[in-house]
């Protein structure tokens, strides 16, 4: 699982995978425009289903801008996951340089309806060099 999924991060039995690929055939880079998708994995190892309702990022570009990014769920469903099930979702991000990083949060209620936060792990965006 670690080499699909290389980026790790654990709060409270949640566990949150991420891989990522650099997509030549979205990217311009004559235009400045360079394109990632990245595949989150969340298992529950709890005892107690959640739900997660938003979802929190900070992405940085290689010239060091930082642009937060806050919204209701991931690609348009905030799931529930049982104990020792997992939810699965691709989304992807632009940049306007050929390195970044990623990282962020869920924020996530269990079945008591007690809230709390989930830790993205932060992960590189890396462009191959041109001509590799």
């Amino acid at each position: 699982m670690k080499a699909l999924f290389p980026n790790v991060a654990e709060t409270r039995g949640i566990i949150v995978r991420v891989s990522v690929s650099y997509l030549p055939e979205q990217s311009e880079p004559q235009r400045g425009r360079w394109f990632w998708s990245y595949h989150v994995r969340l298992e529950n190892e709890g005892p107690q289903a959640v739900q997660l309702l938003t979802r929190h990022w900070v992405i940085t570009d290689g010239r060091g801008a930082r642009h937060s990014v806050e919204g209701e769920g991931v690609i348009g469903e905030q799931p529930m996951i049982a104990p020792g099930a997992s939810f699965d979702y691709v989304s992807g991000c632009p940049l306007a340089t050929p390195t970044g990083q990623m990282q962020g949060s869920y924020h996530m209620v269990d079945e008591d309806g007690a809230g709390f936060d989930v830790a993205i792990p932060r992960f590189a965006l890396l462009a191959p060099a041109v001509g590799a």
